[in-house]
Parts: structure tokens; C-alpha cells; sequence
């Protein structure tokens, strides 16, 4: 069996998209292909790769309560070429979005529907996830925990000639079960929806979100994108902008 999973995000590095493909993989058999969708040169491509596959996994955030602008003109043309050479895929989908409900992707997933009932693919279903900037960001916290344990087991080894150092474990281990926590709706549910890739079966639409409060979420959203706005929104650019 080979699924190929498409990252759509228009970003090039830390994506929320690629961390969930990342995770679909952990519970897809058989041969996965990793694919990226920017741009029209990537199109001859990734429909090569579809050409004798039995799955596609689409990835990507959710933008003005839909697919993002560039991934559209990529669907009619699929749309086309699954016609002309009688391809007849299983769709699934990996939908994110930066409000607290994965619910909010909806619209996202009925366009891949419709998307499918028009092209002649079987459409599967797809997991809709809530928080996505968010548990993206719990990825990156897990590789700087990594880096601090090795750090302070160097400093252990140079202090006391003893690797272990049974604090930093301690803390490494409690915080890893924490953004494990956070995840554990979006693990669920990609597993789930592994299980019906594997089996060629309907997983259905599912939906859920970072495992925090609403209220926690919502504050640091707001500090998050007033940060974001700050830097690249326009203040320090339009202060810098050459006249």
C-alpha cells in the first residue's frame, strides 16, 4: 500500500501541518511518500506520485474558513488528471486551525469533499484540529527539553563524573507527559484515522484540540499574535520602512 501525504502549507519551516503529518505517519502502514504543495512546480510531481498510489493524506491549515488560496488551482488540476487516467483514490485529511475549535474547520473539509465527489476519488474523512499554532509550538518546547537534559547531564558528567542526574530526568520526564497531554486528542484521533487508512475504510469527520482550558488558550493566543502583529504585523517595519 502506498499513501502519499501532501504538507499545503505556503510556510517552509516549523509548520503545524508538518508536524501532523508527522504524526499521520506513525500510524500509516506500508510505503508513505512525503510530498510539499507551494507552488505550481511542485504539481507534475506530486500527481506522479499519486499516479499509483492507493491513498492521499492532505495536510493544511485552515485560511478564511477554507484551503488556502494556492492549494485550490492544484485541485482542479488533480481533478483533471485523476479523469484523463482513471484514478480512483482514498482522501483523507489533516485540517488545523488557530481557533480553540477544531469544529472550525468544517468548510475546509466539505471543499476536499465536494472536491472528491467531482474528481471520482473516495472521499474518507478527515480530522479537524483546534489549537494547531499551538500544539506546533509544544514540538519545538519538546526539542529545547531535550536540549536542556543533554546540557545538564554534561554539566553533571564535568561536576561530578556521574551521567545521571536524577532532577533533570525528573523534569524532562514530567514536562514530556505534559505536552503529551496536550496532544492526546490529536494522537487519538490520527490513530483512528490510521486505522481506517490502513483498511481503506471511512474514518468519518472527527474534530478536536489542545487539551488546555478555553480561558488559558485564549490568553495566550492574544500575547502570541500581539507579538506576531508587533514583528511582522507592521509596527517595527512600518517605523524601519525606508521613506
Amino acid at each position: 500500500m502506498k499513501t502519499v501525504l501532501i504538507n499545503c502549507s505556503p510556510k517552509k519551516k516549523f509548520t503545524a501541518s508538518a508536524y501532523f503529518i508527522s504524526l499521520q505517519k506513525l500510524f500509516v502502514k506500508g510505503q508513505k511518500v512525503g510530498e510539499v504543495l507551494r507552488n505550481k512546480n511542485d504539481y507534475d510531481r506530486i500527481l506522479e506520485n499519486i499516479k499509483d498510489a492507493d491513498t492521499v493524506v492532505f495536510c493544511m491549515p485552515l485560511y478564511v474558513d477554507c484551503v488556502p488560496s494556492h492549494v485550490l488551482p492544484f485541485l482542479k488540476v488533480m481533478e483533471d488528471y485523476c479523469k484523463k487516467n482513471a484514478i480512483h483514490l482514498n482522501v483523507y485529511a489533516v485540517t488545523n486551525n488557530g481557533y480553540i475549535e477544531g469544529v472550525q474547520s468544517e468548510p475546509l473539509l466539505q471543499v476536499l469533499e465536494n472536491f472528491c465527489n467531482r474528481s471520482g476519488l473516495h472521499w474518507r474523512g478527515g480530522v479537524g484540529i483546534g489549537g494547531g499554532v499551538m500544539l506546533n509550538v509544544t514540538r519545538i518546547v519538546f526539542y529545547v527539553q531535550i536540549g536542556v537534559l543533554f546540557l545538564n547531564i554534561i554539566l553533571n558528567i564535568l561536576n561530578t563524573g556521574n551521567w545521571f542526574h536524577r532532577g533533570a530526568f525528573e523534569n524532562f520526564i514530567s514536562q514530556a507527559l505534559l505536552l503529551g497531554f496536550f496532544n492526546l486528542g490529536v494522537l487519538y484521533y490520527l490513530g483512528k484515522q490510521g486505522l481506517a487508512i490502513n483498511k481503506g475504510e471511512n474514518s468519518g469527520k472527527k474534530y478536536t484540540r489542545i487539551l488546555i482550558p478555553s480561558f488559558i488558550f485564549i490568553l495566550f493566543a492574544d500575547v502570541f499574535y500581539v507579538i506576531v502583529s508587533v514583528l511582522e504585523g507592521g509596527m517595527f517595519r512600518g517605523l524601519l520602512k525606508r521613506k
